[in-house]
């Protein structure tokens, strides 16, 4: 049956929206998964992934125009699928013929006729003329650059023309370090942290500003198998967060793992790309592995810690499950990957559609990838056992500290968090499994907010 492709509300005051660039072109087949486009509101701008496997037909190709949420903007449609004929021919013709169709249509009907629902998609044999215009305008846009969300407000706060970069992605896209690299010589006058030109340091983690703004950044590590992008969710409920910066941890994303394994060197990863892009002073958060690696750096107090939110932190006793580690290395398609990555929330339901898929993409882009990652697993958590402790570490810590943990969490056993230091605040979330940033995040984004307050007003 063929899917409905609309403009999504991606925050709850969203009313509008635009598409920023499209990615794939009408006709083209999609995998569930794939970004479609990126859609952009005064808030954020994000991409958005085929919830079907099929062939795009775009019904409204416009971008830069401000859309409701729920417009219909394509179809996916199945092997032998058209559009429905109606939806066809509407979508031959041009936008604004559209828009005063329906204007001068809505006025006839008089405010208590609802407009008719489109009919059910039927086989339509001339479907593909019928939306020679959508084709036609996707091909006049393809003079705009390729590139991400991110790189295109790098590129618009920097100043920076991306039509004289060349993109490092797939495809010839724009990727944020594309932007940052070109930005040296045409980065404002008067830039907070967040515009420093990054310093090539040896052994440096990748890492992408995911949001700009001004205060003290705030710097992520996330967990083991999980790339920057895992923040994401966090970041849409956190509104206005300031500056923020993620990494990659060696062997993850885009970061290679280029030393010995161990809990330490990755830390000095962490904190080499800290320092490469010249922060001195941060408000600390890490995820599971990027927990424990978290309370290393701010043990360490090499760089000026704020604040420190650790979400499900590894390192709190020895217990964990053993299976999800192996089978999420072993797993080679989406049918074997999903029952594993399943086990990261207290309910099935809340693994995202396309997370199977965009992890095993990454891998075929990466074949070094997993090799890298059972080789951390056998360093720190060996037979099935995590053998770091961040125990000692977190009672020398001064900082303000929060500790947000699931009660029915798969992977790290819940208990592990009590016997803490008093001065730690413990939250506790029901029906929350080992992903609370993802299952619960305006509660999570509260209590960040809430643990920066304090750390900056100890300074």
């Amino acid at each position: 049956m063929a899917t409905e492709i609309i403009l999504p509300r991606v925050d709850m005051d969203m009313a509008t929206g635009r598409v920023g660039a499209w990615h794939v072109s009408d006709g083209e087949t999609v995998e569930k998964g794939q970004p479609l486009f990126e859609i952009e509101t005064d808030k954020a701008a994000m991409e958005i992934e085929a919830p079907a496997s099929g062939t795009l037909r775009i019904t409204d190709p416009r971008t830069g125009v401000e859309m409701p949420v729920g417009g219909l903007l394509a179809w996916i449609l199945a092997p032998g699928e058209a559009l429905p004929e109606a939806v066809a021919q509407e979508a031959a013709r041009s936008p604004s013929e559209t828009q005063a169709a329906t204007t001068g249509t809505a006025a006839a009907q008089g405010p208590s006729e609802a407009p008719k629902a489109p009919a059910e998609p039927v086989a339509v044999q001339n479907a593909a003329p019928a939306l020679a215009g959508a084709s036609t305008a996707i091909a006049d846009n393809n003079d705009t650059p390729r590139a991400t969300p991110f790189a295109r407000r790098l590129a618009e706060q920097a100043g920076i023309d991306l039509n004289e970069i060349a993109g490092s992605g797939p495809r010839g896209r724009i990727q944020a370090r594309d932007v940052q690299e070109a930005a040296p010589a045409k980065a404002p006058e008067t830039r907070g942290p967040a515009l420093h030109t990054p310093t090539p340091l040896s052994g440096a983690a990748q890492r992408a500003w995911l949001r700009r703004g001004n205060g003290t950044p705030s710097l992520l590590v996330h967990g083991f198998g999980a790339d920057l992008s895992s923040w994401r969710p966090l970041l849409a409920a956190a509104g206005e967060a300031g500056p923020v910066l993620a990494v990659d941890l060696p062997g993850h994303g885009r970061s290679p793992l280029e030393s010995e394994p161990g809990l330490e060197a990755l830390a000095d990863a962490v904190e080499a790309a800290a320092l490469a892009e010249g922060l001195d002073t941060v408000h600390l958060a890490g995820h599971s592995l990027g927990g424990a690696v978290a309370t290393l750096l701010a043990a360490r107090g090499r760089i000026g810690i704020r604040s420190l939110l650790l979400i499900a932190p590894a390192g709190l006793g020895p217990a964990m499950n053993p299976d999800f580690v192996a089978g999420f290395l072993r797993a080679e398609g989406v049918a074997s990957l999903e029952p594993w990555l399943r086990l990261l929330f207290a309910r099935p339901a809340a693994l995202p559609a396309s997370l199977a898929a965009a992890t095993l993409r990454q891998r075929r882009e990466n074949p070094a990838m997993v090799e890298s990652q059972r080789r951390l697993a056998a360093a720190l958590l060996p037979d099935g056992t995590q053998a770091v402790d961040i125990r000692p570490l977190l009672a020398s810590l001064s900082m303000p500290v929060k500790l947000i943990q699931g009660l029915e969490d798969h992977i790290l056993p819940w208990r592990q968090v009590l016997g803490l230091p008093g001065t730690l605040a413990l939250h506790l979330f029901a029906d929350t499994g080992h992903m609370p940033q993802s299952e619960q995040p305006q509660a999570v984004a509260r209590l960040w907010a809430e643990l920066r307050r304090a750390g900056t007003d100890l300074h």
